[in-house]
């Protein structure tokens, strides 16, 4: 069993931040559901929103899902190998990873993932102890279930469309123009059409994450079959799982066409297709200009959470009406080149950074949390 942190996993989890950033831009700028309602665009920012939608939207977080499986696996290894049970310090690491959701979502932003995360974390703690054919087999069981029940048209009514229409519109005025308690106000009271009842939406929350608890086991799997160690003996997989990048591809561009099986096109293609990106990423990570990137994008993923929560507050002081108010105002286009902008900073901050600290800040606190230590070592038993 290695001791050591799997530099790759370091490398794609920085990576999978920099596709988050781009996917979230779209809310940013034009709110959680204003951006699937966009009109009227240059050809520009069509391609560029076609280009998001296809190459990143969907297919990013998962590959963050799937390393958040592998790191849970080789956190509870590196715990029992200094103390004999688990069990606490990972019902602290959920409790504490809902905590900093909760208030992320609360007080900033109400794409937050934490949350979730933290959820998903008690759902997987009875296969922490499986072997991985086991949770392989889970993994392939979940995703088509979870897959199939997406099938059917999502098309809206006319009364719900207009409906809809409305609060973007409402939304679109408050993120733009006001303050940061109007914002507040308006993201705690605000009746988003279809989710009038608060036990539908608590139960959305809770059972949302499941569609992507394939993926969850799948990297739990890995991490358990010591994937990514030996990287030189694995190239043959990272070949076929490749494939799966123009399958992914092909199966999101085709389920912009309208029909029953639109939504599980995209929701099994941006699953296959974030597999795909790690395969992928796994067959190229020892190339030599990979390597020359490869030291900033595992900075990034060190600081992975400290990173989630920074661009967030960046986000939002310039986009929304209490900072500069750009709301709306950048494009697409321009969006993209914003987050290329925000993650290169976030890049030269991470390295320079971790040549004086071990830990980001936050990672620090979920670390003291989770050992239930101020020094945050886990306490031998």
């Amino acid at each position: 069993m290695t001791t050591n942190r799997v530099t790759f996993i370091d490398t794609m989890r920085g990576f999978s931040l920099f596709g988050i950033l781009m996917a979230n831009l779209l809310i940013f700028q034009f709110g959680m559901y204003g951006k699937d309602e966009l009109k009227n665009l240059s050809t520009l920012d069509t391609g560029a929103l076609y280009f998001v939608k296809t190459v990143i939207e969907g297919s990013f977080m998962p590959i963050f899902t799937i390393l958040f499986g592998f790191s849970l696996i080789k956190l509870i290894e590196s715990i029992r190998r200094k103390k004999n049970k688990s069990r606490w310090s990972i019902l602290r690491r959920a409790t504490g990873l809902i905590a900093l959701g909760l208030l992320h979502s609360i007080l900033l932003w109400e794409g937050d993932i934490l949350f979730s995360y933290g959820c998903m974390m008690l759902f997987l703690i009875p296969f922490i102890n499986r072997k991985p054919k086991t949770l392989f087999i889970w993994a392939s069981i979940l995703f088509v279930l979870t897959t199939a029940l997406t099938y059917g048209s999502m098309e809206a009514s006319k009364k719900e469309q207009k409906e809809m229409d409305t609060y973007i519109e409402q939304a679109d005025d408050v993120y733009a123009n006001g303050s940061y308690f109007e914002i507040f106000d308006f993201r705690a009271n605000a009746e988003v059409p279809g989710m009038e009842d608060p036990s539908f939406v608590f139960i959305l929350l809770i059972f949302a994450p499941m569609f992507y608890a394939p993926l969850f086991l799948f990297g739990m799997a890995l991490a358990k079959k010591q994937a990514f160690v030996k990287m030189d003996e694995e190239v043959k997989w990272y070949k076929i799982g490749a494939l799966l990048v123009p399958i992914g591809l092909a199966c999101k561009s085709i389920s912009f066409i309208e029909s029953n099986l639109s939504s599980i096109l995209l929701m099994g293609g941006s699953q296959l297709l974030a597999i795909g990106y790690v395969c992928l990423a796994a067959l190229i990570y020892k190339t030599r200009p990979v390597q020359l990137l490869a030291p900033a994008f595992e900075s990034v993923g060190k600081l992975s959470l400290t990173n989630y929560l920074l661009q967030t507050i960046i986000c939002t002081t310039v986009f929304y009406g209490y900072g500069l108010g750009l709301y709306g105002k950048l494009g697409v286009f321009g969006g993209i080149l914003f987050g290329i902008v925000v993650y290169s900073l976030q890049c030269v901050f991470s390295l320079a950074y971790l040549k004086k600290f071990k830990r980001g800040p936050f990672e620090t606190i979920l670390r003291i949390w989770t050992n239930w230590s101020w020094t945050g070592q886990v306490k031998q038993d």
